[in-house]
């Protein structure tokens, strides 16, 4: 069983940057599972934003946050982390992360294993 919180969520201001975090427990991630950033508007369908397989580091980014979100992994701290650059108001959701036990390689398609409870990203001047 893997427990997993994020943290990182706040106010930013367009243009501005956060970095989330998704801290995980019970198991270590670091050879078998992806990690993947998942957001959700209320209203609308939870969005894959971004993936990391733990063994690989190989990542995957949804189209829109290509080239401003950077995705990472530090298997010392069971921990990955999604940092936020040149934020934009159509980021405003909350963020969950997710993880999937899986040989190689990782999918935004979020058949996972586990979800966090989410952290809550507000971009607004």
């Amino acid at each position: 069983q893997v427990q997993l919180v994020e943290s990182g969520g706040g106010l930013a201001q367009p243009g501005g940057s956060l970095r989330l975090s998704c801290a995980a427990s019970g198991e270590f991630i670091s050879d078998y599972y992806y990690v993947a950033w998942f957001r959700q508007v209320p209203g609308k369908e939870r969005e894959g934003v971004s993936c990391i397989h733990m063994r690989t580091m190989i990542t995957r980014y949804e189209e829109s946050v290509k080239d401003r979100f950077t995705i990472s992994g530090d298997n010392a701290k069971n921990t990955v982390y999604l940092q936020m650059n040149n934020l934009k108001p159509e980021d405003t959701a909350t963020y969950y992360c997710a993880a999937r036990r899986r040989s190689a390689g990782c999918s935004l398609d979020g058949a996972v294993d586990y979800w966090g409870e989410g952290t809550l990203v507000t971009v607004s001047s």
